[in-house]
């Protein structure tokens, strides 16, 4: 049996050759071999999670029913849309953190004679959204359903972003604006629907669903889009590096992170006087610092106890739904990162 993988791939290669010969454009080599650069160097390369879990959330829409290649084709193709959807996204995010590194390798603003042409590179790749869109979806009952259901996840997605970039002005570093009402609202917005409303609301618009009758469902792929956010800023600190990939940042960062936002809530005055002054420094000494304070606060314990009950009260939520495939929807996406360790 083909992977699953494999054949989503084997789309996006389709969906690429018809954005480079798009009649809209009148291309030159020079600009067809950029745009395929650009695609090619930002689209693909992440776990492609996000993508793949609209095929799978239709399959259980579907009752498991084996996919015609048109309806496997099509969910794919928005698959590929999210996937092109988090691209433009964390190109213009690089930019705006100054970043070195994106899935290991330079981001795409630092390679040379790239630099701040990546701002339109970004705005290209979000108009690829609609112009696969266009291509595959006019005509289906649902395509004005889905221009509004992107239009406004994005709308989302770029005013968390807003949230995240103002609550911490660059030379101000200042503890006091960070609680967890915050790291909620920047969480929601930055994350959560797009990473996992979005998915799944494509998958029911395919099916033929209204999703004003499904707000429910909404509301619980927010919460798990949370707790795998939590657990993101947890592996961030007490993750394993061989593990996860990657060497935690957040709190040289200064990020607002729920680790900081518990340990503000459980500090005494001290602890909060050696927080502000070591939280957002690059010096190990003072990492160090900030680690040993959690570990003093308990805050592996805390987390545990938040996972377990967020656990019990996702749970409950998603068998009160009264569809069995909707259950299995999410429930696929809560196995997934429950008691994740990457």
């Amino acid at each position: 049996m083909v992977d699953i993988k494999d054949k989503f791939k084997e789309v996006f290669s389709v969906l690429k050759s018809e954005l480079l010969n798009d009649p809209a454009f009148e291309f030159t080599d020079d600009s067809r071999q950029w745009v395929d650069r650009v695609v090619e160097y930002n689209v693909p390369g992440g776990k492609l999670n996000r993508g793949l879990s609209v095929i799978d959330s239709y399959k259980f829409l579907k009752d498991g029913e084996e996919l015609s290649d048109e309806e496997f084709f099509l969910a794919c193709a928005l698959g590929w849309c999210i996937e092109w959807f988090q691209a433009y996204f964390l190109v213009l995010d690089d930019i705006m953190d100054n970043s070195q590194l994106r899935r290991g390798q330079p981001c795409w603003f630092r390679l040379p004679n790239v630099g701040l042409i990546a701002v339109n590179d970004g705005l290209i790749l979000r108009n690829h959204i609609f112009r696969i869109l266009m291509k595959h979806f006019k005509g289906k009952p649902y395509y004005m359903d889905l221009l509004e259901l992107f239009n406004e996840v994005e709308f989302q997605t770029a005013s968390g972003q807003m949230i995240d970039l103002i609550t911490t002005i660059p030379g101000k570093k200042d503890l006091s604006n960070y609680s967890l009402s915050i790291h909620r609202r920047i969480v929601q917005y930055k994350t959560a629907y797009y990473s996992f409303h979005l998915p799944v609301a494509c998958a029911l618009l395919m099916a033929g669903e209204n999703l004003d009758n499904h707000t429910d469902v909404k509301d619980i792929l927010i919460e798990i889009g949370t707790v795998f956010q939590v657990q993101d800023d947890y592996l961030d600190c007490f993750g394993d590096p061989n593990v996860i990939g990657k060497d935690g940042t957040d709190i040289q960062d200064f990020k607002c992170s729920w680790l900081v936002v518990k340990a503000l809530e459980r500090a005494n005055e001290d602890q909060k006087k050696l927080l502000s002054e070591n939280y957002g420094q690059a010096d190990k000494a003072c990492i160090d610092k900030v680690k040993e304070l959690y570990n003093v606060l308990d805050l592996q314990s805390v987390f545990t106890e938040y996972e377990n009950q967020c656990h019990e009260n996702i749970m409950k939520s998603i068998e009160a739904h009264p569809s069995k495939a909707i259950q299995a929807v999410l429930k696929s996406f809560w196995k997934k990162i429950y008691q994740r360790k990457k």
